[in-house]
């Protein structure tokens, strides 16, 4: 590895302010602060489990809700994913993980081929968990996907404990990430793709 694979990213709203730095070759290092609980708490496990390293400080609007400030750390997450990668040069690409935890599994699958897309299956049986909204879990996982540009299946298999649910789904989406963001020295730098781009 020639450079270090990193991104900075900042958004500014009328609803946030967000600053967001992301090293992909870490060791699984988080300082998270969004001031929505649950969510510090899923964004640090998707880094230690995928071992990347994360820094997100976030203030937004929380007297309204959760759901910009959520939203928009995940953006941000999304885009130093797509900076940090560059021109995806040498990368396994695809790759998937099945996450159990306790009575729950569930299954992440990626494509870093640069053509953004989400699927999620998962129900849940209580409105929130913590402070974040069951119904933004699917459009956190699809607002990473489309600004990271990539694919995204993610599947609850099993399971009753929706805390369980939401956090076998960063897990496993973590550490599906860390399988496809690896580099493949076979590939001796080439874009993996017979395409020649993504």
């Amino acid at each position: 590895m020639n450079e270090p694979r990193r991104a900075r990213v900042m958004r500014r709203t009328g609803e946030t302010n967000i600053e967001l730095s992301l090293t992909i070759d870490g060791s699984g290092q988080a300082d998270i602060q969004t001031g929505i609980g649950f969510l510090d708490h899923m964004l640090t496990l998707w880094s230690r489990h995928g071992l990347f390293d994360l820094s997100l400080q976030a203030q937004g609007d929380l007297n309204v809700d959760e759901h910009h400030t959520a939203e928009d750390s995940c953006i941000c997450l999304g885009r130093a994913l797509d900076q940090a990668l560059g021109e995806r040069r040498g990368l396994v690409r695809t790759a998937h993980s099945f996450v159990p935890m306790d009575e729950t599994l569930a299954l992440v699958a990626v494509d870093l081929g640069g053509r953004p897309y989400c699927v999620v299956q998962a129900e849940f049986a209580t409105p929130r968990v913590g402070q974040l909204g069951t119904d933004l879990v699917a459009h956190l996982l699809e607002s990473i996907a489309f600004h990271g540009r990539f694919n995204l299946h993610a599947r609850v298999l099993a399971g009753s404990n929706d805390h369980h649910k939401v956090e076998a789904l960063f897990k496993a989406l973590g550490r599906a990430l860390d399988g496809a963001t690896r580099i493949d020295e076979r590939l001796a730098g080439a874009v993996p793709s017979t395409k020649g781009v993504v």
